[in-house]
């Protein structure tokens, strides 16, 4: 990955963006599309959106979403403990004992997720699972008074990591679901910035998608969008105690999943698999039966139908601190998204049948 797009990458990892706070990881997203895009703006959901030949038909919107899982707080002890509640789907056993940030108006404060030491616990209580209750953050305050001038109820939190490289490709960062999918679509677009297609393309941080698609919803709402991609994160199936009767075979480092299933457009899967072949992208293919869990599922509904379809990055470890993928993956989303969207001609009939 070239310099560049790998420090933009970076900036998107290290950036807190919980759901609903996206503002600053949408501001970073913004300066670096208006290098290439012809305009960027912001809606009033949250949302950021940069453009390519506007005025060109029909209109596809490439979605990846900016917004990553974190905490809330939502109460102080009279002792300055912070209790809090999740934003987003967490597995709560991996959750003591982490390094946080709870960010406040004057900044970041640092903390540490509590829990009773083991040795504490009777033996009933070391058999019970992890009880968000039972966790508070503790920041260092020797009471509720000092505790409320450096942090408010409702103040969210994420955790103290940031993107690190490990060997050949893959690289290790809280938050690639979704910002990487938010680094995909707008390298689409600077990819699309020297050779533009005939159709107009949009590419969009999406808000909101951890807490329910909110942000895809009011997006394509807003951009009517006759096609409609969305970029997200897959399990990838390559690590231990995977049983892939159940998850399916997903790779690290065999390019992007294609979907197909019901959220899915199948004129666009078969295009997506199309594109890929012909320009040399290595890609997988995903069965997906059901709501595939991504903003694919708000876009395919809004107005009158939109023809959908759904491109994955290949991740383990997904909803921890740890999230794990390749980065040349990555970059072959952003390739194969460009080459989809300068197939795409005003002739196409995208009626499934």
């Amino acid at each position: 990955m070239e310099e560049s797009p790998y420090e933009f990458l970076k900036w998107l990892i290290e950036t807190p963006s919980p759901s609903g706070f996206e503002g600053p990881v949408q501001r970073i997203w913004k300066e670096y599309t208006l290098r290439f895009a012809d305009k960027v703006w912001t809606d009033l959901h949250g949302n950021a959106i940069a453009s390519k030949n506007e005025d060109g038909n029909p209109r596809v919107l490439f979605a990846g979403h900016c917004d990553e899982l974190g905490f809330m707080i939502t109460y102080i002890n009279d002792e300055g403990y912070l209790y809090f509640k999740t934003i987003g789907g967490f597995d709560l056993n991996i959750v003591p004992g982490r390094r946080v940030q709870v960010h406040t108006k004057d900044g970041p404060v640092f903390g540490v997720i509590g829990r009773k030491a083991v040795h504490l616990m009777d033996e009933e209580e070391r058999k019970k699972p992890v009880e968000l209750h039972t966790l508070w953050i503790d920041i260092g305050a020797k009471d509720k008074e000092e505790a409320q001038k450096l942090v408010s109820i409702g103040d969210p939190v994420t955790y103290t990591v940031g993107l690190e490289r490990l060997q050949g490709d893959l690289a290790v960062g809280r938050g690639f679901d979704d910002k990487a999918g938010a680094f995909a679509v707008a390298e689409a677009l600077r990819l699309l910035s020297d050779d533009p297609p005939q159709a107009a393309v949009f590419a969009v941080s999406t808000v909101q998608e951890e807490v329910g698609r909110r942000g895809a919803a009011t997006s394509t709402f807003g951009l009517e969008p006759k096609v409609g991609i969305a970029v997200d994160v897959i399990h990838a199936a390559d690590h231990p105690e995977v049983d892939k009767r159940k998850a399916g075979e997903v790779k690290l480092g065999r390019g992007p999943v294609i979907s197909r299933g019901a959220d899915i457009n199948p004129v666009v899967a078969r295009m997506l698999v199309e594109t890929a072949e012909a320009e040399g992208i290595p890609y997988q293919v995903e069965g997906s039966p059901r709501d595939s869990g991504t903003d694919a599922h708000a876009i395919q509904v809004t107005r009158a139908g939109v023809a959908s379809g759904v491109v994955s990055i290949p991740l383990r470890y997904m909803h921890t601190p740890v999230e794990m993928l390749s980065l040349t993956d990555l970059e072959n989303v952003a390739k194969l998204l460009a080459a989809f969207a300068r197939r795409v001609t005003e002739e196409m009939d995208f009626v499934p049948w």
